[in-house]
């Protein structure tokens, strides 16, 4: 293991918004004739000809470039440059242009397809990717990476300034070969070697001590509703009185989901308000005939990782009385994204609106806060010690 001593560096969220804008618009100009161009390429990002904009200037920095690089432009690399340029320019971490196979690996990951890997979550916290937890019986835990780590390098190459979804990429791969993963702790690097192993990832999962329910959801999936809603099912007959949903370090999925999750406690209500700009105002209620939880003592469990579909669950809950929230405020992300596909196979991500709680609570930068705050330390997740769990078993 390296003992170097590693002096912490931020990237500016400005320069790198900079960078994409000018791109796009180096980007945006390919073709020798723009006009006809981007008549054809404009519609598939939502824009038309006749707009109003003015693209003059970026014919006059093609022209440059055509008659001054020292090399040759490649056509499709600059279109999907554009494309990525494009979405990176308006400042929205969420919205987002996907190529097809970026596409397909966004697909795997929300639906749990995580391949094989070394078994760890991770999450952006003070600026960079940690790791928020290891999973038990899989290659991180074992070599002793531990929860706080940052993660700096994937064999070799500097990953500190990449996103939680890039830094993932890198550390998968085929099953057997191996991965070194560098980390930073007390400010200095330690490397890791590994094998990656296939990782189970189901998104939701029961366990009972007592008569408490404990139902951990991972992700929101298109099956997530049905796993919980067959576990209720079994409640009575286990002699269950009470309740502990598990939604730590749940980054989200569909709302779907989480509407049919939040049909187990509310029948029928409101659960969710969507406020758009150019799509309108809408809400979404909870499916009747199926709360059959709707008079059991809840408690969840949340944190500073739960976030998206989480927070619709937690925030309804709240807003109903339902359940007594435990732990840390939420992350706050209480935006929507719609996924529109493009002809080449790619997707375009992008946030359309923004999510309210029942009661009119905004959700985005705000989270949802606890109703009962109790902190995990990374030296409590370490020792395997759970103090959330506790408050939350002891109500």
């Amino acid at each position: 293991m390296s003992e170097k001593v590693w002096k912490e560096r931020k990237t500016s969220l400005g320069n790198a918004i900079i960078a994409g804008a000018v791109f796009a618009i180096v980007a945006f100009i390919v073709g020798l004739n723009w006009q006809n161009w981007f008549g054809s390429f404009g519609p598939y990002l939502g824009f038309s000809n006749n707009g109003g904009v003015d693209w003059s200037s970026l014919n006059e920095v093609y022209g440059k470039l055509a008659t001054t690089y020292n090399g040759e432009l490649d056509s499709e690399k600059m279109i999907e440059g554009a494309k990525k340029g494009m979405t990176e320019a308006l400042g929205d971490i969420y919205t987002v242009y996907m190529d097809s196979d970026e596409t397909s690996e966004f697909y795997d990951d929300l639906h749990g397809n995580v391949g094989c890997g070394i078994g760890v979550e991770m999450g952006l916290r003070d600026g960079y990717v940690r790791v928020l937890r290891t999973l038990p019986d899989n290659p991180a835990r074992k070599a002793g990476i531990l929860a706080g780590d940052i993660i700096y390098k994937v064999n070799g190459e500097d990953v500190y300034n990449l996103s939680t979804d890039e830094i993932s990429k890198k550390v998968r791969g085929e099953e057997g070969t191996e991965v070194t993963v560098t980390v930073v702790r007390d400010g200095k690097e330690k490397s890791f070697t590994m094998k990656r192993e296939s990782i189970n990832n189901v998104s939701a999962y029961v366990d009972y001590d007592g008569s408490t329910a404990i139902v951990t959801v991972t992700r929101f999936d298109n099956d997530t509703g049905t796993m919980v809603q067959n576990f209720a099912k079994d409640f009575a007959g286990k002699g269950v009185k009470k309740v502990i949903l598990d939604l730590r370090n749940n980054g989200g999925g569909y709302v779907s989901a989480a509407q049919d999750l939040l049909s187990l406690w509310i029948d029928g209500e409101n659960v969710l308000i969507q406020k758009s700009k150019h799509l309108g105002d809408s809400n979404t209620a909870a499916r009747s005939g199926k709360a059959i939880l709707k008079d059991m003592k809840t408690v969840v469990l949340v944190n500073g990782s739960s976030a998206s579909a989480s927070e619709i669950v937690a925030g309804a809950l709240q807003d109903y009385d339902k359940a007594t929230i435990v732990g840390e405020t939420t992350y706050g992300k209480g935006v929507v994204q719609s996924l529109y596909d493009l002809s080449n196979g790619g997707v375009l991500k992008v946030t359309t609106a923004e999510w309210f709680t029942p009661k009119d609570r905004s959700i985005n930068g705000e989270g949802i806060k606890p109703d009962i705050e109790v902190e995990r330390t990374y030296e409590d997740i370490n020792a395997m010690r759970d103090p959330q769990m506790d408050k939350a078993k002891s109500i």
